[in-house]
């Protein structure tokens, strides 16, 4: 398998991809590790963790560049995504031991009660490569403190990640037998669904989710997905900075070249407001920087996948055949690269692809509304439920708005943001389960009830 620099379109690795016999002598490997592991005491566990965790900081200049050769997250972007990791795995080492212990339920009485919290055995980790870092600890940290063995599969665009998050969960002393990757693209993937895992924690797209959902629901184990979103962002007629909300706005679309599950991927805003917002937002994204995301200075990267670039180009296609207008974009980059310019398109609506359909790249469709009720209809208007943003001046006026929203995460005056103390959940077809969060830790382990009465 050939791993591509999506900036410049060269080899940077060929690595050899995991086949049948080869997935299952990993696996054979980790059913002779699991129970050992989740006898291990919850403190040798956590502290396995904690040398990861300091491992992650000591090693940053090696993983960042890494990270930015194989999939195109402009390097300081790279560096913020391994100091998010390292906090959202302390937040596990720190709170882990809490929601595992033992909870008595009833202490008086003849009888007794206890509920205790036992690892589900091996879990599959099918990760993602837009933020390998962000949402890989999602799931093999909690899995691991919770004395599973994990089978993890990185994404084919974030192999080499892969394989330094397990060099270095190794040196920080998770057994082998307890760790495993598996190597390759989706036929590599369909191998993990063959075996009898007792979980499978996916992120991705809608339809393989739904693919892997079907494909296991026989097995009647845990299976949790993470899935796409089509956010929207609403800018109310209250808000008093116009152009610091373009800025929010901005970044909300274009961070990590625009490849965010929760990114903002259509925006709202008040006829009142419309065109002074409009113009702020195109100013702006006028002047980022495009190019080489080895350089710190870059804002813009190049598309980790090839194909996505004219996926983009299709949904700004059928847009500007629809009757939107086109105001920024389609500026083609010198050279080679997986490039693709900020775009803007106005006099947009949902028969648009822009519009209904997830983009997952740095272009927005901004679609003017006459009051709170006609944008919280479109913003309903869709077969996602991930995020939703509201900016306003007034907190009553956006909650009212929040209530309604049928997502699992809102936001009032921010927007694509995730923190380890919040459940991290979908609605819709932007998936199934729990991550991080107290909610995240116990995600990974099975509820065992204790009825205990004395003999006498």
């Amino acid at each position: 398998m050939k791993i591509i620099n999506p900036a410049t379109e060269d080899i940077i690795l060929e690595v050899q991809e995991d086949n049948k016999e080869s997935i299952d002598k990993k696996f054979r490997l980790l059913q002779t590790g699991q129970s050992q592991w989740a006898r291990t005491d919850l403190k040798k566990r956590i502290s396995c963790i904690e040398k990861f965790h300091q491992l992650l900081d000591e090693e940053k200049d090696v993983l960042a560049a890494t990270l930015t050769r194989e999939m195109g997250k402009p390097v300081q972007q790279s560096y913020n995504e391994l100091n998010g990791a390292r906090g959202r795995i302390k937040f596990f080492i720190d709170n882990a031991a809490q929601w595992l212990a033992d909870e008595w339920i009833t202490t008086d009485g003849a009888t007794k009660e206890k509920i205790s919290y036992e690892p589900l055995g091996i879990i599959a980790n099918i990760s993602a490569w837009n933020y390998p870092y962000l949402v890989g600890v999602n799931v093999f940290i909690p899995a691991l403190i919770g004395g599973n063995a994990v089978f993890y599969k990185p994404s084919e665009y974030a192999t080499l990640t892969g394989m330094a998050i397990q060099k270095l969960l190794y040196k920080a002393g998770i057994p082998e037998n307890v760790f495993q990757l598996a190597i390759g693209k989706g036929d590599t993937g369909e191998l993990l669904l063959q075996l009898p895992l007792n979980g499978y924690y996916f992120t991705g797209s809608y339809r393989t989710g739904k693919y892997i959902a079907e494909k296991v629901a026989a097995k009647l184990v845990p299976c949790q997905l993470e899935l796409g979103g089509k956010d929207p962002l609403y800018v109310a007629d209250d808000i008093t900075d116009i152009q610091k909300v373009a800025g929010a706005a901005l970044e909300g679309v274009v961070y990590n070249n625009g490849q965010s599950c929760c990114a903002v991927e259509r925006i709202y805003v008040h006829e009142n407001i419309y065109e002074p917002f409009v113009n702020a937002y195109i100013d702006q994204a006028a002047k980022m920087k495009i190019g080489d995301p080895m350089d710190p200075a870059t804002e813009i990267g190049p598309l980790a996948r090839k194909e996505q670039k004219e996926f983009l180009k299709d949904q700004v296609t059928d847009a500007i055949e629809k009757g939107a207008t086109l105001l920024l974009g389609e500026k083609e980059i010198n050279g080679r690269g997986y490039f693709i310019s900020p775009t803007v398109l106005v006099n947009v609506n949902h028969a648009m692809k822009i519009m209904k359909e997830e983009s997952f790249g740095p272009v927005i469709g901004i679609q003017k509304v006459k009051d709170d009720n006609e944008a919280l209809k479109l913003m309903q208007d869709t077969e996602y439920g991930l995020t939703a943003a509201i900016y306003s001046s007034s907190f009553e006026r956006a909650e009212a708005m929040m209530k309604q929203l049928n997502t699992g995460t809102v936001y009032w005056n921010c927007c694509d943001r995730v923190s380890a103390g919040l459940p991290w959940s979908g609605r819709k077809q932007s998936g199934l389960g729990v991550t991080l969060s107290y909610l995240g830790i116990r995600a990974f382990v099975h509820p065992k009830a204790y009825h205990i009465r004395s003999s006498n």
